[in-house]
């Protein structure tokens, strides 16, 4: 065996290692997730769950299903989490092509004033903006969790202007020639182009809105409009807590992120493969 594949082994063995440390934790919680609310305390703790060995391994995850509202849940969660996530697509992208285009001094103060937002925490906004949604009646409604996202956002700008500006200006150039207009060189052009990067965002963006739990909690009482979240923190009691049913519940709210980054994948690789062919 010569040494170059003597290193191929050890870069595939330290990968496999780093893959195994990644997934563990996902493991566990389903490991958990099958256990009794005793079994969960029980040291040293086992791998292989009574629950699973009595044929049962599922009690927990149907508990979560038969508790009332967890469906509206799911469904207002994926409502909230998919159209702020265009939104961000949307503004961010537009955004983005105006930043990446005109690099004049007065453009590139309202940028820098843009980016410098991403150093103040989401809790310097909350009062503010809870006064302002009581204001508008929108308390109680999934609309403070979904229109802010229509607003351009730092990270989702400084993303996609960064790529934007590494698409090549020859081809904008010829496009100008071509008599397109800039909504037309930024639709037949740039969306394509930076497709890799809209998925990033898309993603990026759906994950923080499904996770998000501060929001939802400050602005929505009502258990119609409640997330999952919100409804996961029902398992969360003062004086006892069903640890195993609220991870039976937290792997159940994995799987639609697993999912929507499978199929965003193919773009964000793509991404990945053409920054470093730069």
């Amino acid at each position: 065996m010569n040494s170059r594949s003597i290193s191929a082994l050890l870069i595939y063995l330290g990968l496999l290692a780093y893959a195994v440390v990644t997934l563990f934790p996902l493991l566990w919680m389903v490991i958990t997730a099958m256990k009794s609310g005793r079994e969960l305390f029980r040291l040293p703790p086992s791998l292989v769950p009574d629950l699973l060995m009595a044929g049962t391994p599922f009690v927990n995850f149907a508990a979560v299903f038969d508790k009332a509202g967890f469906l509206g849940a799911v469904l207002n969660s994926m409502l909230v989490a998919t159209l702020a996530a265009f939104g961000q697509l949307i503004t961010c992208s537009l955004a983005g092509f105006v930043f990446a285009n005109l690099r004049n001094r007065v453009f590139t103060a309202i940028y820098v004033l843009l980016l410098s937002t991403m150093f103040f925490p989401t809790e310097v906004t909350l009062i503010p903006e809870f006064l302002l949604f009581r204001q508008l009646g929108w308390l109680d409604t999934l609309l403070p969790l979904i229109v802010p996202s229509f607003f351009v956002g730092a990270f989702g700008t400084l993303m996609m202007t960064e790529f934007f500006k590494s698409i090549p200006f020859e081809i904008e150039e010829a496009a100008i020639l071509d008599g397109a207009s800039s909504f037309g060189i930024f639709k037949d052009i740039y969306v394509p182009f930076g497709a890799p990067a809209l998925a990033s965002l898309f993603l990026v963006a759906f994950i923080a809105n499904w996770d998000e739990v501060l929001r939802p909690v400050i602005f929505n009482s009502s258990p119609e409009v409640r997330t999952l979240p919100q409804f996961l923190l029902d398992f969360v009691g003062q004086y006892e807590s069903q640890w195993t049913v609220l991870l039976a519940g937290s792997f159940l709210a994995t799987l639609p992120l697993i999912m929507i980054y499978i199929g965003c994948q193919k773009w964000v690789v793509a991404g990945f493969a053409r920054s470093s062919l730069k």
